[in-house]
């Protein structure tokens, strides 16, 4: 049987909408409030801007066979032990037969600021992979079966996204892929080398305007970073653990 990508365009569409009219509602319901939070904040504290890509990681997993594993997507129940810290809260985790069989981060950029946040992403996206994979080598998630490992950026595809950026390394060269990066090219570098590394199964990044509210507008910066590679991955994951 073919996997089953659950019609993952509409859905991811769906989920682009949901994330704009999110961030939205958080913000006019803190200007009702009278709550003032700086810069893009304000859209952000609702934290629910990324559950149509979560709604859509669970449509895959019964789509593909294991509707008797535990979907968790709620946080009292998101955190796994870490190696070098003792929890780290996930956004969406799949266990099944008391066995880890994924875990899934969403996260988004917007801007007009991208300097220190891209930075920041890099090095919980880097941290977090090294510290699951260290204490799954310790035996923390009861399974012989390595875990799928997912990470996915919604970036805001905006002007201050795409400009060339410059760096300043005095003792050593940058390396040249990332000589003059816009902060877009430079999530889509290191998607690619989080999977080349063996960090994540699959690392994407979509970006999406603000129009995105409307449309659901999205786009892809590669096909090997792409959001269907992603689909295709999960679901694959998914369908062999459902035929052991």
């Amino acid at each position: 049987m073919g996997l089953n990508l659950s019609d993952f365009e509409p859905l991811t569409t769906e989920a682009v909408k949901a994330f704009w009219e999110n961030r939205y509602s958080a913000r006019q319901k803190q200007i009702e409030l009278g709550i003032t939070d700086k810069g893009e904040r304000a859209g952000v504290t609702g934290g629910k801007n990324m559950d149509g890509f979560i709604a859509l990681a669970k449509e895959i997993v019964i789509k593909n066979g294991l509707s008797d594993a535990e979907i968790h997507f709620t946080q009292k129940v998101l955190t796994l032990p870490g190696y070098f810290r003792p929890t780290k809260l996930w956004d969406m985790l799949v266990v099944r037969d008391n066995r880890l069989i994924a875990a899934l981060e969403f996260k988004s950029h917007v801007g007009p600021s991208f300097s220190n946040n891209f930075n920041n992403r890099a090095e919980e996206a880097i941290g977090t992979a090294v510290d699951l994979w260290t204490a799954y080598r310790e035996g923390a998630f009861g399974t012989a079966n390595r875990p799928f490992v997912g990470w996915l950026i919604l970036v805001e595809d905006c002007e201050s996204a795409h400009k060339p950026v410059t760096d300043r390394s005095p003792h050593f060269p940058i390396f040249p892929d990332f000589k003059d990066a816009s902060y877009i090219t430079r999530y889509d570098i290191m998607c690619k080398k989080l999977m080349q590394e063996q960090l994540y199964n699959t690392a994407t990044t979509i970006i999406s305007p603000r129009e995105g509210k409307e449309t659901g507008e999205y786009l892809d910066l590669n096909e090997s970073t792409g959001i269907k590679r992603f689909i295709r991955e999960f679901a694959g994951h998914i369908a062999v653990e459902a035929a052991r």
